[in-house]
């Protein structure tokens, strides 16, 4: 079930839909079994429980005054709220397989599928109508605040009807929080439960749950940057092991600064251990993922490490300016800035200006690809490879991977629209063809370097990333799109700690030799 319009990604009618989409899924995980039951039922409470009262607190006011029979419409709608109420409290004080938890479970999934139509179809489009689209974007800012206070587990009312105050304003949610944390549960909420990741990603999901990470879509930006990371899980996941941390050594590292018109550009360049050769180094162009808003050169320091000793070859990490401080698309001209300074001072740092690809992670391989396409148009060079790494190449939210990874851990269905909404200042700026790469047109999609696109399982962005390959594919691009089954988004840096990472990272390594061997030897550029 899905909303029957477009909505914009801060407006508190998306941010429900995300919300459901995710209960969907962590319904489906339960009712096939798999997986943990315990984590999964605890995740379903805690999401549920915040979910029911942000409604009630941020909603169903404009609601009452808003609809026709409003008032009568959001006490039915409390009404069911409450049957769900005293579900979850079942489920909550239960074991997974005893009668009264799988009953209750029964009850609630038939409940909140009658529920969710009614409340997509019918009262978010009526509440729509009567308030206009301003007012659901303020709605949305009172919905995220309200989940912020919100209680994580559920206080159904004993008249039968859950006051609108029953977490505000009240000890409910401190209370519920002290008892998450002595109970071990709040170091559950932010893993995979769902039983489809390979044992060594669920090791280090389940070591950055332990970290107890905050939904970064109830978070305000600055807050979202001071949470853990998986680079940090993986840290985690090494001394739990008894094994040593430290980052993977390279050659050397140096951090210099480059001017722009608009300020500076940090940029942090790694190069490989030399070798007897004197020759000028290929270089690789890499920018970082973190939505447009979260991630640094720090953060995303393990897949620059790799790559450069993989391949031999210097590689040029970005930092590009963030939103919302930054909006779109500032990060867009700071990256094709990097790249053409690049190809300037190539010889400046050792490189070889016939030499350079560009690689990028989820939302950094929207400014990979979407810079390769901007150098072409103007007639500039091309680099000879781009890597796409589970890049973010539209913001539309009707595919498959939106659907069976609204759930996914690190990243959710919806923590992108959290992205989506401190990025783009107007509608049509998500629209812009340089974020919007799945609707440019397959004829201008000639000409572009060979690509490779990798994927995983368990992240959203799968879907589009696999479209944007098959559209390459189409414009006559050289394009393989490698997928990794059992993995979740972030997989690409964990090269620590999961064989899949050493694969995708040696497989993009040999990819980049290929186009780099060949561009040697007809000594020249790409465009």
């Amino acid at each position: 079930m899905s909303l029957p319009y477009e909505t914009l990604p801060g407006d508190v009618d998306r941010a429900i839909s995300d919300d459901h989409a995710a209960i969907e899924r962590l319904f489906q995980h339960l009712e096939a079994n798999r997986g943990d039951r315990r984590t999964l039922a605890d995740q379903l409470v805690f999401l549920l429980s915040m979910h029911t009262t942000a409604e009630e607190l941020a909603v169903y006011p404009d609601l009452s005054e808003a609809a026709a029979d409003g008032h009568g419409l959001t006490d039915r709608i409390r009404d069911e709220h409450q049957r769900i109420q005293e579900a979850m409290a079942a489920i909550d004080r239960n074991d997974p397989g005893s009668p009264d938890f799988e009953e209750a479970l029964a009850h609630l999934i038939a409940d909140m599928r009658r529920h969710v139509p009614g409340e997509e179809q019918e009262s978010l489009p009526a509440l729509r109508n009567a308030v206009g689209p301003r007012r659901m974007g303020e709605l949305g800012d009172l919905f995220a605040d309200a989940k912020r206070r919100a209680p994580t587990r559920p206080h159904p009312s004993a008249t039968g009807r859950p006051p609108v105050t029953r977490a505000f304003g009240t000890p409910a949610a401190m209370v519920d929080k002290v008892r998450d944390k002595s109970t071990g549960r709040q170091k559950r909420l932010a893993t995979d439960a769902s039983g489809l990741l390979h044992p060594q990603a669920q090791q280090v999901l389940d070591a950055y749950a332990s970290l107890n990470p905050k939904p970064i879509e109830i978070l305000e930006p600055e807050q979202a940057r001071k949470q853990p990371t998986p680079a940090d899980a993986v840290s985690r996941v090494l001394s739990d092991s008894g094994r040593p941390a430290d980052p993977e050594p390279v050659g050397s590292i140096e951090d210099i600064t480059i001017p722009r018109p608009s300020g500076d550009i940090s940029l942090r360049i790694y190069r490989p251990t030399p070798s007897v050769t004197s020759k000028a180094l290929p270089i690789l162009i890499y920018l970082h993922g973190g939505g447009f808003v979260i991630g640094d050169l720090d953060s995303y320091d393990a897949t620059p490490r790799g790559l450069t000793n993989r391949e031999q070859c210097i590689v040029v990490s970005v930092e590009y300016r963030h939103a919302p401080e930054h909006p779109f698309p500032a990060a867009h001209d700071d990256a094709l800035e990097a790249t053409r300074w690049v190809y300037d001072h190539a010889s400046d740092i050792g490189g070889d200006a016939h030499r350079v690809a560009i690689a990028g992670e989820s939302a950094g391989g929207n400014l990979a690809a979407s810079t390769c396409l901007r150098l072409r148009d103007s007639g500039e060079p091309v680099p000879v490879f781009q890597l796409l790494v589970y890049p973010l190449v539209t913001g539309a939210v009707d595919n498959d991977s939106y659907a069976d990874s609204a759930d996914a851990r690190p990243l959710s269905r919806a923590m992108l629209s959290w992205f989506a909404k401190h990025t783009f200042r107007t509608p049509d700026a998500a629209k812009d063809p340089r974020v919007n790469l799945l609707d440019v047109p397959v004829d201008r999609l000639g000409g572009l370097p060979p690509t490779l696109v990798i994927t995983a399982e368990r992240d959203p962005l799968r879907t589009q990333g696999q479209r944007y390959a098959d559209r390459l594919m189409q414009a006559g691009v050289e394009v393989e799109c490698r997928h990794y089954e059992g993995v979740p988004h972030e997989f690409f840096g964990m090269t620590p700690v999961l064989d899949a990472a050493r694969d995708a990272q040696q497989h993009a390594a040999n990819a980049l030799h290929a186009a780099f061997t060949t561009s040697h030897a007809t000594g020249g550029r790409a465009g």
